[in-house]
């Protein structure tokens, strides 16, 4: 069940968690947010993989119609119902295979920030939980800031998760995966690329 959280209780306000390479996580909830999990009957690596294939959202979500790649860690959506449409652009900033995932949104209204953690059940699926924190600016404040906003975040937050979940158990398995690591915004290379010359597209060497 979706639940508003209070950032005292739910996330705390720390830098974030440090890992084995030194890197600290970004961890963008601080405040009030609308939280829910939902259980899927796959493994975590495939609830993961089809996780990633943004452009397969408008499949099974009734409120995306499209998600364009602009650059390697941002894209751009285009959400709504009816003939009413909003485009925005979605920069991941934190990226951990079959774990963690967190974005903002590079719109100013509503700026928005949000986080998927993938967990192991003991049944061998997936809990899957999101964490979506709206920062309505001007008259946008007035309807999202409010209780009655915030229930209707998280009752559609309810239902793009259960959609997600029949259409990739309907799938039985993932349809593709991106497996990179993006740390604030960067995507993480393995192997250091060569250094190339000042004529593009030739490596030097």
């Amino acid at each position: 069940m979706a639940r508003a959280h209070d950032s005292r209780r739910a996330v705390p306000d720390t830098p974030g968690a440090r890992d084995d390479d030194g890197v600290t996580r970004r961890r963008p909830l601080r405040e009030q947010h609308v939280e829910e999990t939902v259980e899927i009957a796959v493994p975590v690596r495939t609830a993961y993989n089809q996780w990633t294939q943004f452009r397969t959202f408008p499949r099974f979500s009734p409120l995306v119609h499209g998600v364009e790649q602009l650059r390697p860690t941002v894209t751009a959506w285009t959400i709504g119902y009816g003939r009413l449409r909003h485009r925005f652009p979605v920069e991941i900033v934190e990226q951990d295979p079959d774990a963690y995932l967190a974005w903002r949104g590079l719109d100013q209204n509503p700026s928005h920030q949000g986080e998927v953690e993938f967990r192991p059940t003991r049944s061998g699926g997936t809990a899957l939980t999101v964490r979506m924190l709206l920062e309505p600016r001007g008259a946008a404040k007035l309807l999202v800031g409010s209780a009655k906003g915030a229930q209707v975040a998280a009752r559609l937050l309810r239902r793009e998760l259960q959609t997600f979940k029949e259409f990739i158990e309907g799938l039985g398995q993932e349809g593709g995966a991106w497996r990179g690591t993006i740390r604030n915004g960067r995507v993480q290379h393995e192997h250091p690329e060569p250094p190339r010359s000042r004529v593009a597209q030739w490596p030097v060497g």
